[in-house]
């Protein structure tokens, strides 16, 4: 979770194609700190990519050998208000979204340091395909925070809750190998063969069946979390009330600054109580349904085969031409692209 700014000289994110293979590779060198710009780029190019007929899958990757991503900026975030924390938070979760439900495969190559939203990230994708001196974190913990673009569901749901229970509330390092063994990465390779075995996993997926890859796609992810939007809110709302916090203001500052941070330790909860989001179960999924605005749990889980209908593709193309400067964009393009997938099912219903 490195704070240096974006190299102004460099594209944020190169894009390059090789047959049926798009490649994506995060510009912020020496770490690919996930800086606005890089998110705003990052957003585009899956989506361009996502709605080019000629893709059949993606790769995602880091430039320089140090890190594929060592996070978000903390410099951007240290002073941000509750609401401003929030809609970061919503930021990266409709970032992690689009390339979780986007119908093309994505396969992230990871090389160096893959930390706090570079692991999110990376968790949003298909595959994982490691080098063996990838190390992976979610180490939020240490600056006062916890992960707030789907890390807490994801990775729950890839390494299940005991070992993601320790990597988030320790903010531990994890090698490569001990990744793999969790169940996070599908392989560990040398350094030097990754991106070629990352294209060789590529050319294989690209080879099948588009709407077969993308309908097993959508079965997988409802066959291992069938309600997994339904955490993320949760997940955003603690987020965001802990930007009110001392340990927050503390934990990053230490960071910048470079040194332990000295957390002052438990508060009185109780007068906390109102402040923090220790919500019921049900209240929790009831915001969550309102928030995608559909009325039965069964809409939550139906894939997004729909987007390929012409109107979909349409509205995939469309988000080109929005502005991404704002940290709401992609998260009312994540809402309007499902409203508009479920339109037919839901009519099918009977629902407006």
């Amino acid at each position: 979770m490195k704070g240096k700014e974006q190299n102004p000289a460099l594209e944020p994110v190169k894009v390059e194609k090789e047959g049926p293979i798009a490649i994506l590779t995060l510009q912020n060198p020496p770490y690919n700190v996930l800086t606005s710009r890089v998110l705003d780029a990052l957003a585009e190019a899956a989506v361009a990519m996502t709605d080019d007929p000629q893709v059949r899958c993606i790769i995602l990757t880091g430039s320089g050998d140090k890190a594929f991503s060592s996070g978000a900026n903390i410099k951007e975030m240290a002073g941000m208000t509750l609401e401003e924390a929030v809609r970061y938070s919503a930021k990266g979760q409709a970032l992690t979204n689009l390339l979780e439900r986007s119908p093309v495969p994505v396969i992230a190559a990871i090389r160096g340091f893959c930390l706090g939203g570079g692991c999110e990230i990376s968790l949003a994708c298909d595959f994982i395909v490691a080098a063996s001196d990838a190390v992976f974190a979610q180490p939020e913990i240490n600056i006062g925070v916890l992960p707030g673009w789907g890390g807490s569901r994801r990775l729950t749901r890839a390494i299940g809750v005991a070992r993601a229970r320790h990597w988030i509330l320790t903010g531990e390092k994890v090698p490569a190998e001990v990744a793999l063994r969790d169940g996070l990465v599908d392989r560990v390779v040398p350094p030097a063969k990754l991106l070629e075995e990352a294209k060789s996993l590529a050319k294989v997926l690209a080879s099948k069946g588009s709407t077969a890859i993308a309908a097993a796609k959508y079965a997988v992810n409802y066959a291992s979390d069938a309600t997994r939007l339904l955490g993320l809110e949760y997940e955003r709302d603690l987020w965001g009330v802990l930007f009110q916090t001392e340990d927050q203001k503390e934990g990053m500052k230490a960071f910048l600054e470079k040194r332990e941070p000295r957390f002052q330790g438990r508060t009185t909860w109780g007068s906390r109580e109102q402040q923090y989001p220790w919500k019921e179960q049900w209240a929790a999924y009831e915001e969550a349904k309102k928030e995608i605005g559909v009325d039965h749990p069964d809409y939550l889980m139906r894939p997004w085969m729909e987007l390929w209908e012409k109107s979909g593709r349409d509205l995939l193309g469309s988000v080109l031409d929005l502005s991404v400067s704002t940290a709401t964009t992609y998260q009312e393009w994540v809402d309007r692209a499902w409203k508009m997938a479920m339109g037919p099912a839901r009519a099918a219903k009977g629902n407006p």
